[in-house]
């Protein structure tokens, strides 16, 4: 089963999320509410959702929210204005595990990772509109808006990113890399692609479909956000957050921390970054100017996934364990400014 073991296992370990490198540890949160750099935020809200959920997106043009249940087969739609579940879709039979997921905005269309193909949602109506197989064990994928262009990362060997035509739903290319693939991020404003691997982070050119270069992070990544205003990558590796220079692909800075990072979400708005601790069941903000965490949040238990709406600079964590631990009773915890 392709699921990362920190989303099906619970550690109880005396210990914070992220601290930056030279800085002194935030103090612990104690509530759900936290006020930092970034402003107060607050927990506003927890949505019940399907068995085992791991990943979220955010379509900021129509106040939706897309959630993959990996032990249900089905993705949970959420109004991002009521913070309740409108729609649950299956994506496939029993077992096809649906894991990565991204949005065009532009086209109102949700895509959705499972064991073999791409899934495409129609945001109209909530239903699958097309399957495209794309290869084996597809984790992450990712959408360009601005060529309406969708990138599948396969983890299954051949290992390769395969290219999607939003238009035809057809895939135009592959495009081959050395080493099992697993989270993917786009930059619209450079139409390049970021792709987590074994040990390093593979560059790939949208205009030419070919890996340009590949960052070493340090240990083995996970999941990957972009910052399209600053060209800034953001990519959780386990133990820290390595930050990249998207025009000079160098890590510039490391976050660190022992609470299990995750995943991670931005804003572009405000230049924040969302980290989801999975071994805490935390969730820290980072000022994407200064990198320094300026709150720490507690959500539900076992967060792993997190995506963010840059209109309502609302951030929602998947929580893909029950209160008592167990994968009944997941949700997913609504972190939003406090009101004014």
């Amino acid at each position: 089963m392709r699921l990362n073991w920190r989303a099906v296992c619970l550690m109880t370990v005396a210990i914070t999320g992220l601290v930056p490198v030279g800085a002194a540890a935030a103090a612990p949160a104690g509530a759900s509410t936290a006020h930092g750099a970034t402003g107060c935020v607050i927990v506003t809200a927890t949505i019940p959702v399907g068995r085992v959920p791991q990943l979220a997106a955010v379509n900021p043009a129509t106040n939706t929210v897309y959630v993959t249940n990996f032990g249900a087969s089905t993705v949970s739609v959420i109004n991002g204005q009521t913070n309740t579940v409108t729609a649950t879709i299956r994506v496939g039979p029993a077992g096809s595990e649906p894991y990565g997921v991204a949005v065009n905005p532009a086209t109102n269309t949700a895509y959705v990772a499972t064991l073999s193909k791409v899934s495409v949602i129609s945001g109209q109506t909530n239903t699958v509109t097309a399957t495209i197989h794309v290869g084996r064990l597809p984790q992450g994928v990712a959408v360009n808006p601005a060529t309406n262009a969708i990138y599948a990362a396969n983890l299954g060997f051949p290992h390769h990113v395969a290219v999607i035509n939003g238009q035809t739903n057809k895939v135009t290319t592959t495009i081959p890399v050395t080493r099992g693939l697993g989270a993917v991020a786009v930059n619209p404003a450079t139409n390049t692609i970021y792709v987590t691997n074994d040990s390093t982070v593979t560059v790939i050119s949208g205009r030419t479909n070919t890996v340009t270069t590949t960052i070493h992070t340090g240990r083995v990544p996970d999941q990957v956000a972009v910052n399209p205003k600053t060209n800034t990558i953001y990519v959780t590796r386990g133990d820290a957050v390595s930050v990249i220079n998207g025009r000079t692909n160098t890590v510039t800075a490391t976050i660190h921390g022992s609470g299990g990072p995750f995943g991670v979400a931005v804003d572009p708005t405000t230049n924040t970054i969302y980290v989801a601790n999975n071994y805490v069941n935390t969730v820290s903000i980072i000022n994407g100017q200064t990198n320094a965490v300026t709150a720490t949040i507690h959500v539900g238990t076992s967060p792993v996934g997190v995506a963010v709406d840059p209109v309502t600079h609302t951030a929602y964590v998947v929580n893909s364990l029950g209160p008592a631990g167990g994968d009944a009773g997941a949700t997913v915890s609504v972190l939003a400014p406090c009101p004014r």
